[in-house]
């Protein structure tokens, strides 16, 4: 089924207003109207009094009855005893903005159980007549540009630019900034004879020796000479003890690998076994021999230095490959670091909004839902048809063409407004139609529409349109101008644009009507829509029926 045979149907609608009208007797209904010849926006005083016994209701005419003419102000009715009975008068000022011919309609007053009908009037509208000769002529005055209203999009835009700029400003700061080295770090990169000579510099200042920390002193000085043995001669010669250091360096003399004196090796020998003599025999040689150790160490070096040979181009490249693939590795280092800290945020910020607004909230702000789209959006508040209806909607509604039989184009006007269709997630419509002025052979049939049989005609339309399973219930309903209407909802099975298939939807009819008038308010939407319960609450709690509002030309 297409979505133009669902839309609402006007002639389906038009129907159920002929079936429903009738017409009952007449009986006179006293009057009086103060002229029948105005002019445009002038205002006509028209009268109604009844005369009727105490204890019967007497119900005036309410709205927009008088139309084409419309009513200003309907005063409050004027109540006077006269013997046994009561006389009531009410006035009603009514208008009209266009010129031309009219008349008012018979008016229909109630009393008691029997419906009894006022006369019809002829009224004359003239148009105000304007001296040129005495009114100045004026240019037209220029367009003036008027500051469009702007949502606020922009802040939550500036916000999550800010809060983006912040962390990668932390991010580069405390990860990918190149950091200035510590002097640990400066030392570190010191080649190992340069980073051994700084060190026995620093020796001197340690004042080991005017402290008399000879074991201290001792401690300081072997690791610095070990620690360069280490690196360029002997890789375990941290751990090795005396010994088997000596013998290694012996070993390595011998083997031709690095030309080493047996001065150098006897002095290293000498100097490391009377350090382990302080360290674990507290022994205490003097000051002077302790400075004579330093001063012979630091000769040593520079011997053991000379014996290097010098890097191949091999090892040179062995080194630059070592010094990419580190600072491969710590760029990796980085990204997965930075990598993390984002996800840790945005996971973070996910729980906290879920939090606080759910999960179901979040996750269709962010894949988006287009119920929270028409709910979150910019609504729009307008007044649709005449007499109009006044709402606030998601979306403009748009007007609909109504196909109107020929017979009833003299007596009926109708027009509808809506937003989307029945196959759609969400679904508004209002229909305003105003009955036209009756014939006078049809005066004895006439009474007033039953809105009840109006809302069962539409339900069965659905039905012939292919909406199953219809269930329905009815209240009173009552819109913030106090407005009294009929509220008629439920659920049914609607179908969707594929063939076959139905989806569980709720539905509601706002039902208003007066003598001449009908107007419907139709909402339908998906049941399993979280967010469709809050966009009908603000639609129907901003319906108002304005009955004292002059008549503009009405707008696509």
């Amino acid at each position: 089924m297409t979505t133009t045979s669902l839309r609402f149907r006007a002639s389906g609608f038009l129907s159920i207003i002929f079936l429903l009208f009738s017409f009952s007797a007449f009986s006179q209904v006293t009057t009086e109207i103060d002229t029948t010849n105005i002019r445009i926006g002038e205002q006509i005083s028209y009268k109604i009094k009844v005369e009727a016994d105490s204890t019967m209701l007497v119900v005036f005419p309410e709205g927009q009855t008088f139309l084409p003419l419309e009513v200003v102000e309907a005063l409050k009715i004027d109540t006077t005893k006269k013997a046994s009975k009561f006389q009531l008068l009410r006035q009603y000022k009514i208008t009209q903005f266009d010129s031309g011919s009219y008349v008012i309609p018979r008016q229909k007053v109630i009393i008691g159980d029997s419906p009894f009908f006022t006369d019809s009037l002829r009224v004359e509208v003239n148009t105000i007549e304007i001296d040129t000769t005495k009114q100045g002529l004026y240019d037209i005055k220029p367009i003036i540009e008027v500051e469009k209203n702007i949502s606020n999009w922009w802040l939550y835009v500036l916000l999550a630019t800010a809060v983006i700029a912040l962390i990668a400003f932390i991010l580069y700061w405390v990860i990918w900034r190149k950091k200035p080295l510590t002097e640990d770090e400066e030392i570190a990169l010191l080649p190992p004879y340069e980073r051994a000579k700084l060190a026995f510099s620093k020796l001197e200042g340690q004042r080991y020796l005017e402290q008399e920390d000879l074991k201290g002193f001792y401690s300081e000085l072997t690791f610095i000479i070990r620690k360069f043995l280490d690196e360029k001669v002997y890789d375990r010669s941290l751990e090795s003890t005396t010994d088997e250091l000596v013998e290694r360096l012996q070993l390595l003399k011998d083997g031709n690998q690095f030309a080493l004196t047996k001065d150098t090796i006897s002095n290293i020998k000498t100097i490391f076994k009377r350090a382990d003599l302080v360290k674990f025999a507290k022994s205490k040689p003097d000051i002077a021999l302790a400075e004579l150790d330093k001063q012979t160490i630091v000769k040593e070096l520079d011997a053991v230095k000379l014996t290097l040979p010098e890097p191949s181009e091999e090892e040179k490249l062995l080194n630059q490959q070592y010094k990419e693939a580190q600072e491969r590795k710590e760029k990796r280092k980085k990204i997965i670091l930075t990598t993390a800290i984002f996800l840790f945020l945005v996971v973070a910020t996910y729980i906290g909004f879920a939090a606080t607004y759910g999960f179901e909230y979040v996750k269709d702000k962010i894949l988006g839902h287009s119920s929270i789209e028409l709910l979150e959006g910019n609504w729009v508040k307008s007044a649709y048809g005449f007499p109009p209806i006044f709402i606030e909607t998601p979306e403009v509604l748009e007007r609909q063409k109504v196909e109107i039989p020929e017979e009833a184009k003299e007596k009926v006007d109708t027009s509808i407004f809506a937003y989307g269709s029945l196959v759609d997630d969400f679904y508004v419509l209002t229909s305003t139609t105003i009955i036209g002025e009756l014939k006078e052979q049809d005066v004895d049939k006439q009474k007033a529409l039953n809105i009840t049989s109006i809302i069962e005609k539409s339900l069965k339309e659905w039905e012939v349109q292919g909406i199953q399973n219809i269930i329905t219930k009815n209240e009173e309903f009552k819109t913030p101008n106090d407005a009294q209407g009929i509220k008629t909802f439920g659920t049914a099975e609607f179908p969707t644009s594929l063939k076959g298939e139905y989806f569980e939807g709720e539905y509601m009819y706002l039902s208003f009507t007066t003598e001449q008038v009908i107007q419907q308010i139709i909402l339908v939407w998906r049941t399993d829509d979280p967010y469709a319960d809050d966009i009908v609450k603000r639609i129907v709690d901003s319906v108002e029926l304005n009955e004292n509002v002059k008549r503009e030309e009405e707008s696509e």
